[in-house]
């Protein structure tokens, strides 16, 4: 849901700030006012691409800002799901046509942006922005209208087909094992014959390079401890000459009690100088010298080595080599065996899928015919001259199905009685599939995914008790969504809880300038008299004030 939208510098707009209503936002002004600069500016935080004409003449940069509340469940960068249901997206674009964007304060792509914003609003009557446009979205629309009722069968299927997948992957591997080339198959052979006579095992290295670490240089390191222990404990080492230091700090301490505290403090180092003498020779006489045991373990290192070289840099890296070798010498052996323990595996995976498949087009198409009912019931509302939606489901061949199901959801719209039934890209009137997206999204309420509708040309060609039917399919719509409606009807306008008008006006600059604002109580009879009658007379001010007072009791 949008919280709030800035605008500076963007086409007419100077600087603009929008506040929708959580319900329904009305917009209205004269035509060429600057309104659709304001759809422009909600294009750049869906992550449309920019345009430096965007840029109003003069200056430098343009930017937009946008607060956003209910994200908790878009995507990230990583795909992940963000914690935050809070989202500040800034978009700034320079008269070069360069764009930067930050979310939240930090440095984003436009990518990352429209994946964050755009699948939250509908752009309504704006073609190349319209989710009714495109008829892999129709399939998403039928499944949230029909609940459960799909939701099932689609669970199961989805997990059918997810099996089938990998079942067709495992067989595609034991064929192309069975075709490996013989000198393929011979390198593999090779490789695990060669690890295997040397039978390295995990973490063997390590050890080997420390164990003969020690052995290779065993004497240098008896020869170390033995010395550092007769320096410490032997005639005249340190530690005799430590004691007689003591014996003379005691003597000395009998008349001054400082002296007794250094010997303290020497008796203190003396008990780490018996400790490490002790541990040194001990660590001199446990060295052992084993000819014929380094020498194993330097035929042992030899080998290792020489497979690190071959496979290496890491063991880890020989023990994966030879499992890879492993698995191929396997699948060409027992090629014959595995190959029809995988197709045996598709086969049911596959019968297990065509059953999940018939169940989940029998859901659609019981669904389909009561949506399309009820989306045309909402057209007729809306007075649309016997227009009709339909729902066509066109199964596809197998190699064609995908996560979203085996058939092709579209939906179709008929202008009439006895007319052909046409794939909705193909209606020419932004009016009219602007009314048939209205229509579809109340009888979706709540199970809609998009939070915010904006509609631009929904009351094009639209009047009298069209227009009161138009308004009340709005307000209808406007309890299970944010609408923000560009309108010219007053029937629509009355009924907004957020008023802007759109005024073009010479800004300090000399320059024309599109002037948001938000109209008070007060001013709003002014505007609605000027719609409904191009001028605020005595009358059409009653008129307005008439109808502003019904609209609030409604």
């Amino acid at each position: 849901m949008i919280d709030e939208i800035q605008v500076r510098n963007l086409a007419l707009i100077k600087q603009a700030s929008l506040v929708p209503a959580p319900g329904l936002t009305v917009l209205t002004g004269e035509t060429g006012a600057g309104k659709t600069a304001l759809l422009s500016a909600l294009k750049l935080l869906m992550g449309v691409r920019a345009d430096k004409d965007f840029v109003r003449d003069g200056e430098q940069s343009l930017e937009v800002s946008g607060r956003f509340f209910g994200l908790a469940n878009a995507e990230g960068p990583d795909g992940d799901e963000e914690a935050s249901d809070e989202l500040v997206a800034t978009r700034r674009v320079s008269s070069d046509g360069r764009s930067r964007v930050t979310l939240d304060g930090r440095m984003a792509s436009v990518r990352e942006l429209a994946a964050r914003v755009a699948s939250t609003i509908d752009l309504c009557g704006q073609h190349e922005q319209q989710q009714l446009m495109k008829p892999t979205a129709h399939v998403r629309m039928l499944d949230a209208w029909a609940g459960e009722v799909v939701a099932v069968p689609q669970n199961a299927y989805k997990q059918a087909f997810s099996q089938a997948k990998a079942a067709a992957e495992e067989l595609d591997h034991v064929l192309n094992a069975g075709a490996a080339s013989s000198a393929k198959l011979d390198e593999a052979r090779f490789a695990l014959e060669r690890i295997d006579a040397v039978g390295p095992r995990e973490g063997e290295y390590e050890e080997l390079s420390a164990r003969l670490a020690r052995a290779e240089h065993a004497e240098a390191l008896a020869l170390a401890a033995n010395r550092a222990h007769e320096v410490l404990g032997g005639d005249e080492g340190a530690i005799d000459l430590l004691n007689s230091a003591i014996a003379a700090l005691d003597e000395g301490g009998r008349f001054d009690a400082d002296l007794s505290a250094l010997a303290d403090s020497l008796r203190e180092a003396g008990f780490v100088l018996e400790d490490v003498a002790r541990s040194a020779r001990d660590y001199r006489d446990g060295v052992e010298f084993d000819p014929e045991a380094l020498e194993q373990d330097q035929e042992r290192m030899s080998a290792l080595q020489g497979l690190l070289r071959a496979y290496g840099p890491r063991m880890v890296d020989v023990l994966e080599a030879r499992d890879e070798a492993a698995d191929l010498v396997s699948a060409v052996d027992d090629a014959a065996e595995r190959e029809r323990a995988a197709r045996k595996k598709v086969d049911a995976a596959e019968q297990k899928l065509a059953s999940a498949a018939q169940a989940l087009d029998q859901a659609r198409r019981t669904a389909a015919p009561q949506f399309a009912e009820q989306v045309t019931a909402q057209m007729s509302r809306l007075e649309m001259g016997g227009a009709e939606l339909l729902c066509e489901a066109r199964p596809l061949p197998r190699e064609s199905w995908t996560q979203a199901g085996p058939s092709e959801v579209e939906f179709l719209f008929r202008p009439g009685a006895g007319m052909q039934a046409r794939p909705l890209a193909r209606i020419a009137s932004g009016g009219e599939v602007s009314r048939v997206m209205l229509a579809i999204k109340v009888v979706l309420g709540q199970a809609d995914s998009v939070d915010t509708l904006v509609f631009d040309e929904v009351d094009a060609g639209v009047g009298g008790s069209t227009a009161v039917a138009l308004a009340d399919v709005l307000v209808d719509l406007a309890r299970t969504h944010q609408v923000i409606v560009v309108t010219h009807l007053a029937q629509v306008a009355v009924r907004g809880n957020a008023h802007y008008t759109v005024n073009k006006v010479a800004g300090t600059d000399g320059k024309p300038q599109t002037n948001l604002q938000q109209l008070s109580a007060e001013q709003r009879p002014a505007e609605i008299a000027r719609m409904l009658s191009g001028d605020a007379t005595q009358a059409s001010l009653a008129h307005a004030r008439e109808m502003l007072e019904a609209a609030a009791r409604a």
